[in-house]
């Protein structure tokens, strides 16, 4: 028998919505954060019609006003941009080696930390300063310091993951975690959490350990997720930056009972967040308040990127509402001719990356500036 016939065609995704019991929201100001963002998006852009296509479908506008629902326009509009910008970032840097992704780290940075003393030709510098300085005039320091640090870290976690992926470096679980908190932007938004919703909660309270295990804990079931729904459209480009290829490889798992067992990681991110907010301690009538606020913002990311992951095209491209009601998923067939085509066996993972000629590399990073 041909030991193709013995590779999966398909998998069923576990379900998450239905363990996640948090209220759904969206933002009164949606539809039109939505429009303006992108126009801002598009204002000078060197994108085909194809990417255009394509960030009309992933309906980041959509994902912000559920994971912001009580955010005034100002504020949406700022947020919305961000995650247009971030996951503009995320498409494109994953096509990028470690020397294009320093030196997008090094504009962008530069833009944040120096707002308004900073140039570069770059349309990324023009893009990070001007949301950035619009959400300057009422973010709180702490807020700004936050939001500009996960970003750093954003950035050193992409280096290393760019160098991880040139080298064909399979990461333990541990290491994969540790380093797809970082990667995954979610830390970033949380400091938008406070923007958004006009915070000035103290350091000393942001980083106690029950506040930092609450975000850990959303930030885990939104990575996570996010890595058993891409995960198809990911294989069938030869991308294995993947918490599902990292347990398959470890584990010597199959397709299916890899994505069962990062399923069930995923359940018990939600109930340790849920048994985390019984634990928050007391800092005094309007801290509460505020730390009630922020955490409620972290439980509608939660839900809002678990529903708007079938609403977008991005994952299941029209099909998201029939795979949110069964569940199913049918395998992509490989987009290219890989190096070493990606199998779906127990332990088994390949990485097709080459290293990129200086040339080329040069010519990515150009693209990805001005794109």
């Amino acid at each position: 028998m041909s030991i193709f016939a013995a590779l999966p065609t398909r998998f069923i995704l576990p379900d998450l919505v239905s363990h996640c019991d948090f209220r759904l929201r969206i933002n009164r100001h949606h539809r039109q954060a939505t429009t303006e963002s992108k126009r801002w998006l598009f204002r000078g852009d060197s994108l085909n019609q194809k990417s255009r296509k394509a960030i009309h479908g992933l309906k980041a506008g959509r994902l912000t006003s559920m994971c912001y629902p009580d955010a005034g326009f100002p504020q949406l509009r700022v947020c919305c941009d961000f995650l247009t910008y971030l996951f503009h970032l995320d498409n494109l840097s994953d096509d990028m080696d470690n020397v294009g992704t320093k030196a997008v780290a090094d504009v962008v940075l530069n833009s944040l930390y120096h707002p308004y003393r900073y140039y570069s030709p770059a349309r990324l510098n023009r893009m990070t300063k001007d949301f950035y300085r619009r959400m300057l005039p009422t973010a709180s320091g702490g807020t700004c310091r936050r939001f500009i640090e996960t970003m750093d870290l954003f950035f050193q976690a992409v280096h290393l993951q760019a160098i991880d992926r040139a080298n064909g470096v399979v990461p333990d679980l541990e290491s994969y975690i540790s380093q797809r908190r970082d990667t995954s932007g979610c830390k970033p938004c949380w400091a938008l959490i406070e923007y958004a919703n006009n915070l000035d909660i103290p350091d000393e309270v942001m980083e106690h350990p029950i506040i930092q295990s609450l975000g850990e804990a959303a930030n885990d079931l939104v990575t996570w997720s996010n890595d058993i729904f891409s995960y198809n459209v990911e294989q069938s480009k030869g991308d294995t930056h993947n918490m599902i290829c990292v347990v398959m490889h470890e584990q010597q798992l199959d397709l299916q009972s890899a994505v069962d067992f990062v399923g069930e990681l995923c359940k018990q991110s939600i109930d340790r967040f849920n048994e985390d907010r019984k634990l928050i301690p007391s800092w005094g009538t309007k801290i509460n308040k505020d730390i009630a606020v922020y955490v409620r913002g972290l439980a509608d990311w939660i839900v809002g990127s678990l529903h708007w992951s079938f609403e977008s095209t991005r994952y299941f491209q029209n099909a998201g509402q029939q795979v949110k009601r069964t569940r199913v998923v049918n395998l992509l067939p490989p987009r290219r001719k890989l190096e070493h085509p990606i199998t779906h066996g127990p332990g088994e993972y390949v990485n097709d990356s080459v290293a990129r000629s200086d040339a080329s590399a040069f010519r990515m990073v150009h693209t990805f500036l001005t794109s």
